[in-house]
């Protein structure tokens, strides 16, 4: 595949199956995880956000600088929420696809009432503070992983991916020939197939029980 992955394409593809061409480098610490569920899988470009210790001024600006389709990752304070059901509302309304938090949040049951999606570590009612500033669209850190803006991020309840933007074409040419390949064969199919496997890894190390 040759042409550069429209939303959608991504989308089609689980973050399970990225997993044949993205290493555990590129997926963010499982402590980081959906708020509220039912949630939709959720894919698009990084606007990269940086809060200061007991901050989250950056957030709070950024939801009025990315623009519509884009995901917020954001390194943020673990101990302070760093946005709530009006923070969230707006974003949605201005076409944010979602949050990916390396902190906390608040007001959770308003963000699950507007099925706003947001990736956190928790919930906590204190927010944090909004005296300090960071340029928008630096590398950052979200959950053990650098996150540039561009990146594309592609999320649901089995994690979230982080991939490289000079790589997308060939993760997701991966990850799309091994969700096609698993789509075309039924469970008996894939058991017999998948036994083969697992036998011959065995008789390779020897073991014959």
């Amino acid at each position: 595949m040759s042409d550069v992955p429209l939303i959608q394409d991504l989308l089609s593809v689980s973050p399970c199956e990225y997993a044949e061409a993205l290493p555990r480098e590129q997926y963010i610490d499982p402590a980081i995880h959906q708020l509220w569920t039912p949630m939709p899988r959720i894919a698009g470009p990084a606007f990269t956000v940086k809060c200061g210790k007991g901050d989250h001024l950056s957030l709070h600006a950024a939801i009025y600088r990315a623009k519509p389709g884009d995901v917020l990752v954001v390194e943020a304070d673990h101990d302070f929420a760093s946005t709530g059901g009006n923070v969230c509302a707006v974003a949605k309304q201005r076409g944010v696809v979602a949050m990916i938090i390396d902190g906390l949040v608040r007001d959770i049951g308003e963000i699950r009432g507007i099925q706003f999606p947001v990736y956190a570590r928790g919930v906590i009612p204190v927010p944090a503070a909004k005296d300090k500033i960071y340029p928008f669209n630096q590398p950052i850190q979200c959950g053990g992983v650098t996150v540039y803006a561009g990146d594309y991020i592609v999320a649901d309840e089995d994690g979230i991916a982080v991939i490289p933007q000079a790589q997308l074409i060939q993760v997701y040419t991966a990850g799309k020939s091994r969700t096609d390949k698993d789509a075309a064969m039924d469970l008996a199919q894939w058991e017999k197939q998948h036994s083969q496997k697992i036998e011959a890894k065995l008789q390779a190390l020897g073991f014959n029980e």
